[in-house]
């Protein structure tokens, strides 16, 4: 890991720690440049040190050759640059090392402890330096107590404030443009999230919607077909024995196709004009979308059906299809009756409808029970017939296709409500369901 914010990365092609080769090809020159002006100034440290001038310029360029490690390692090439001021060599080396080390993610303690450091080194050596200077030149001039503490001080700042500072301008700059930059990927990550999010929830929204139709059409056409096909046994029974009853039945058979013709056509005719207001998704993560999603969906369903379905109201309507049909239903009502929430009143509709139905098409001829409890909080409904008699429910022969109670325990579970089905002890058949009342008001008078 590198001390100086960059991010390398393992195929951007630079040698060891650097990430271009250029970036290796320029920190090698700086180590050359330094190299050459500390050869040159070991020079002179040998003379005044009494030492062969060759030893001072071995180590003068191992000195100034660290610099090229100042972006793996800037504390060591500013030790380094603070161990040799004493000796006048490496000022290049020193303004290098200070605005890489700035430049770096190191702690500003650190950084603030190392610039003092090389302050204080350059600014002694500055001050030896000038009063060497003017004891040489006493005779030529003379030097103001001031003088030398203003040159030492100038030339201090002058060689470690203008690096640290813009090594500083430099590093923050840099980690404001990786922090935009990952803020720009983390959006681009989310935006992609939400277009998944949001395809996924339009593939959701489409597949319901299509289970929302093919429940409607299935209850549109199953009730009606159901009663013709009755009706049509019927007449072709009695079309011989009975031609008064046969034409009675045959204009039933007639009703009941018209009906169901212009209950597709209002389907179909919304379908095609776009009229019907589509399902709102609920805005929940995918995982969750299960039964409260459904709900959901199914409450948005019913809002955008309004008044436009059966209600509470046509059930006298509905059964007296039934008994024209042969079947014995009796219907009871518990409780005061009031309105309901268009979406519960077509649902309860849809529920008795469909156990009629399957009463038309299991056991048929057999004598079934409807009742409606009104309870305040919720309404409840159920459909029970007896065991059929065998001969007719061997006659009728209609065909199922098992989908009837899946879409009535739908239609229940996307209300909240509570649906049981199942045979009873006596052989017959039980249907029933228990609706939340939604936008409950009391019929007037």
């Amino acid at each position: 890991m590198t001390t100086t914010g960059e991010v390398h990365r393992a195929a951007a092609g630079g040698p060891w720690w650097w990430e271009r080769r250029r970036s290796a090809l320029f920190d090698g020159g700086l180590g050359v440049l330094s190299a050459a002006e500390c050869a040159v100034e070991g020079v002179s440290f040998a003379h005044k040190a009494g030492l062969p001038a060759a030893v001072g310029v071995v180590f003068g360029v191992l000195a100034g050759a660290t610099l090229v490690l100042r972006r793996q390692w800037p504390i060591a090439v500013v030790l380094v640059s603070v161990a040799i001021t004493p000796a006048e060599m490496g000022v290049l080396m020193t303004v290098v090392a200070l605005y890489s080390l700035a430049a770096s993610e190191m702690p500003r303690r650190i950084i603030g402890a190392l610039a003092s450091m090389s302050f204080a080194g350059t600014l002694i050596v500055t001050v030896v330096r000038a009063q060497q200077d003017a004891a040489r030149g006493v005779d030529a001039f003379q030097v103001g107590t001031w003088l030398v503490p203003f040159i030492a001080i100038t030339t201090a700042l002058g060689v470690t404030a203008p690096p640290l500072l813009l090594g500083m301008y430099v590093g923050a700059r840099r980690r404001l443009m990786e922090s935009l930059q990952e803020r720009n990927e983390s959006l681009e990550r989310e935006l992609s999230l939400l277009a998944e999010r949001a395809e996924e929830r339009a593939e959701w929204a489409r597949g319901e919607e299509r289970t929302r139709i093919a429940r409607e059409m299935h209850d549109v056409v199953a009730h009606r077909v159901s009663l013709m096909v009755v009706h049509a046994a019927a007449l072709q029974a009695v079309a011989r024995k009975d031609p008064e009853k046969a034409v009675k039945n045959a204009a039933l058979v007639g009703d009941m196709g018209r009906q169901a013709l212009t209950e597709l056509r209002e389907m179909l005719g919304v379908l095609r004009s776009g009229e019907a207001v589509p399902q709102r998704v609920p805005e929940v993560p995918l995982q969750a979308v299960g039964v409260a999603a459904a709900a959901a969906a199914s409450r948005a369903e019913a809002e955008a059906e309004g008044d436009g379905g059966p209600s509470l109201a046509e059930l006298e309507e509905l059964l007296g299809q039934s008994r024209a049909a042969g079947m014995v239903v009796e219907m009871s009502v518990e409780g005061d009756v009031v309105v309901y929430a268009a979406v519960v009143e077509q649902t309860a509709y849809r529920v008795v409808q469909e156990a009629l139905t399957n009463v038309h098409k299991h056991a048929a001829g057999a004598k079934t029970y409807v009742r409606l409890a009104h309870r305040g909080a919720e309404v409840a409904m159920q459909v029970e017939n007896e065991p059929p008699p065998v001969p007719a429910a061997a006659s009728v022969g209609l065909p199922s296709g098992g989908n009837g109670l899946v879409g009535m325990k739908e239609r229940v579970a996307g209300l909240g409500g509570v649906f049981v089905s199942g045979p009873t002890d006596a052989g017959g058949f039980r249907v029933s369901a228990v609706l939340p009342a939604q936008g409950v008001g009391r019929l007037a008078g």
